[in-house]
């Protein structure tokens, strides 16, 4: 004797059958006849019994069963999972004589064979785990569903047919958690039951008859796939939207974390009110972290019904994280209106309005606004406004933190990079509420490149790109300014590096004119005029705009030189002008005065202007005592120039010794520069010769050496030169850029040619082409 014990669907009947046929006996079923005539009948003829649903039984006929079996009749029994009499536990254990057999799910196998016997046909692996999949390995839903085909998300007849019919006699409350549990949301007991409106201490008992009833996955409390689309296929569209929107309140209603819940919701399809703002609220909490995942949860929002206005906000952060246009013409509640003027601001810092962005940010009328307006203010030169604005009592700290230290890197940049390094390590560590002008990596970067600190702007940037911070958008401009800083630095592979990566989006004008600034400086430094053509035709348009402020003064010195060396010097004088207005309006801070000047300097250097060259370098003299190492080394280094220039230039002592002020203020390239034409313009040779090893111990090698067969016989040296007539230098850009006189230069090019043939300048051009093509 012996008990088959499994939920609806497991096959109890089956098994039964199988026992029973095994038995080699005639077997009694009962419920085919009056039961005390079978029993009596059975025991006559030596007859197995055999008792299938016994939980369906009335009591004294479990009491009878139960007789029989202990006076020696042999009963087989089959009864779900749960004992809820003492009736049946009374026959469970005289009928267990032989043991208790529990059914569970099939593996692939066993279901495939399963699939294969109902449908007749070989069930290839594929559809037997479909088919496991969907029905959880319980044969009963698995046959079901093989009837009509496996179709996932699709409701089988036969398991929608025997939901209604299980519905119509089981409680209510049965069929209203069924309904929430079909959803396939991970809900709290708590959520479910409120979502199903049953009453806490209720919902064991609901789920131990589901589970009786074989609607949910063995061993768990997530409905079996089949039965799930089953149960909601049964409903309208309009009873679906209302489960949904109850479940999503429910878990709004209990505080679920919407960035667990959404995605469930996603997954089922859910669509309602209460669904929208789930989403939405997802949307907010990932618009800072992963800006695009939260243009889709807002998509998702719009979609399951939430106002536009109500994701609009939140839509346009992220997309100016992403680098994206923002729509801020939308209208938005008025509760949002500060948080808008703040984004409104940001995007304007991020396109190079600097003083739009300012006026955005005090306007916002919002402390925190006020105090993100600071970087922007003092960039502009309004000092007084970013004062103000630090006055206030602070309620982010952070904030606060990055604005005090920007004020202070306006009196001494040396002194404000620590506290630059501590306000961004303070606002990695808070939660983000509002899209920044700018980091306090990316400013603090630029401060520590003018104290002469290229570590501390590494260090700042390195952590910018590990930690993310500023989104895709600010992710791009880190880049830009961790190879400008080794550019300035002299060391190139970073600058290369970047020029090399293919462009994912329009950059905004702000970083448009950092690249430039990179893409003219390495230009400039491999003696490439042709290049530095290509970059000033496409930054022109931008510089013309006048939109610089004071944290673009040291990228924006590569853009002015080239322009210099370029003769458009129209473009030069308003942008100076800009800048100097801005350090004038800032009290004129020795080391911001010390970098104007040296930036002068330079574009008297690139025009070939020694007066120009020789009054500002008097007038860094008359400025005063300069603030750190990097000032002080910019105001020798122009004084040194002006003398070159003018055709005095000082003993080489002097030179050299300011050449390694330079290189110890991360300046090598401009050191090499002066060590350079300080040699050319020298009359002991000893002193020249000196003076440019010193030059090419600083400069980088232009390209590796090349093999003479491949180069038409040409020397390095005649190769280099060639290279730059190619580009079409003058001979006197030539003489500067590989540190040798106009007429050495001239001597190097008749050489070329007779070696290469050429009868005329255009013959000459055309085999250059040819030799340099080979090479590359």
């Amino acid at each position: 004797m012996a008990v088959v014990v499994g939920v609806d669907g497991a096959g109890r009947t089956y098994r039964l059958g199988r026992l029973a046929a095994a038995s080699g006996t005639r077997a009694w079923w009962v419920g085919s006849g009056e039961l005390g005539a079978g029993l009596a009948a059975a025991r006559e003829a030596g007859a197995l019994v055999v008792a299938d649903d016994a939980h369906r039984l009335a009591p004294d006929a479990l009491r009878a069963l139960a007789a029989a079996a202990r006076s020696g009749l042999r009963i087989l029994v089959a009864r779900r999972p749960t004992i809820d009499n003492p009736a049946l536990a009374e026959l469970d254990e005289a009928a267990a004589t032989d043991g208790v057999e529990l059914l569970g799910p099939l593996d692939e196998t066993e279901l495939g064979a399963l699939v294969a016997a109902v449908t007749g046909r070989p069930v290839s692996p594929e559809v037997a785990a479909a088919a496991h999949e969907v029905s959880a390995g319980m044969p009963g839903v698995a046959a079901a569903v093989a009837r009509d085909g496996v179709r996932p998300g699709v409701p089988a007849p036969a398991l929608l047919a025997r939901v209604q019919r299980r519905f119509a006699v089981l409680p209510q409350q049965v069929g209203a958690v069924a309904r929430v549990v079909a959803l396939r949301l991970d809900l709290t007991d708590d959520v479910l039951a409120a979502a199903a409106g049953v009453r806490g201490d209720e919902l064991p008992g609901v789920l131990r008859t589901l589970r009786d009833e074989g609607m949910l996955v063995p061993g768990g409390e997530r409905m079996i796939p089949a039965i799930a689309d089953a149960v909601l296929g049964e409903l309208s569209a309009a009873e679906r939207r209302r489960l949904h929107d109850t479940a999503a309140r429910a878990l709004a209603a209990a505080g679920a974390d919407p960035l667990v819940i959404a995605p469930q919701l996603r997954a089922a399809k859910v669509r309602s009110p209460a669904v929208a703002d789930m989403f939405r609220q997802a949307g907010e909490r990932t618009r800072f972290t992963d800006p695009a995942a939260a243009l889709a949860w807002f998509d998702d929002a719009t979609e399951a019904g939430a106002e536009p206005s109500a994701v609009a906000v939140g839509r346009a952060e992220a997309s100016v994280l992403l680098g994206l246009d923002p729509d801020l013409d939308v209208p938005v509640p008025s509760k949002s209106s500060a948080r808008l003027a703040r984004l409104a601001g940001a995007a304007a810092a991020h396109d190079g309005r600097a003083d739009r962005s300012a006026d955005l940010l005090l306007g916002a009328g919002d402390p925190q606004a006020r105090l993100l307006a600071v970087p922007v203010l003092v960039g502009t030169g309004r000092l007084a406004d970013a004062q103000a604005a630090t006055a206030e009592p602070a309620a982010a700290p952070s904030a606060a933190r990055f604005a005090e230290a920007v004020l202070d890197a306006v009196r001494d940049p040396e002194a404000a990079v620590p506290q630059l390094i501590e306000a961004a390590e303070m606002i990695e560590r808070a939660t983000p509420v509002a899209v920044l002008p700018d980091t306090p990596h990316a400013i603090g970067a630029v401060v520590a490149v003018l104290a002469g600190d290229v570590a501390a702007a590494e260090y700042l940037l390195d952590r910018a790109a590990r930690l993310e911070m500023g989104g895709p958008a600010a992710a791009e401009r880190h880049r830009l300014l961790l190879a400008w800083a080794r550019m300035r630095a002299g060391r190139y592979d970073t600058a290369l590096a970047e020029l090399a990566r293919p462009a994912t989006s329009e950059l905004p004008a702000r970083d448009r004119l950092l690249r430039a600034a990179l893409s003219a400086g390495m230009a400039r430094r491999r003696g490439d005029i042709a290049g530095l053509r290509a970059v000033w035709g496409a930054v022109e348009p931008v510089l013309a705009r006048r939109a610089v402020d004071l944290w673009q003064l040291e990228p924006i010195e590569e853009l002015l030189v080239a322009a210099a060396r370029l003769r458009h010097g129209r473009r030069i004088e308003p942008i100076l002008a800009v800048l100097a207005r801005t350090v004038d309006q800032l009290g004129r801070p020795p080391a911001w005065t010390a970098a104007l000047h040296w930036l002068r300097v330079q574009v008297a250097v690139a025009s070939d202007d020694p007066d120009s060259a020789a009054a500002w370098a008097r007038q860094t003299e008359t400025d005063g005592q300069p603030v750190g190492h990097r000032a002080a080394a910019e105001r020798a280094a122009a004084t040194v120039w002006a003398q070159v220039l003018a055709g005095t230039p000082p003993p080489p002592d002097t030179v050299l010794a300011v050449t390694d002020q330079l290189v110890a203020a991360q300046l090598p390239w401009e050191a090499s520069r002066l060590a350079g034409q300080a040699a050319i313009h020298a009359t002991d040779p000893v002193v020249a010769r000196r003076l440019l090893e010193r030059a090419r111990e600083l400069s980088e090698p232009d390209s590796p050496t090349t093999d003479a067969a491949q180069s038409g016989g040409l020397s390095e040296r005649e190769l280099a030169v060639a290279k730059l007539v190619l580009a079409g230098s003058t001979h006197r850009e030539i003489g500067a850029q590989l540190y040798i006189a106009p007429k050495t230069v001239e001597h190097h090019v008749a050489r070329i040619r007779a070696k290469l043939g050429a009868g005329s300048r255009a013959e000459l051009l055309a085999t250059l082409r040819e030799i340099l093509a080979d090479q590359a």
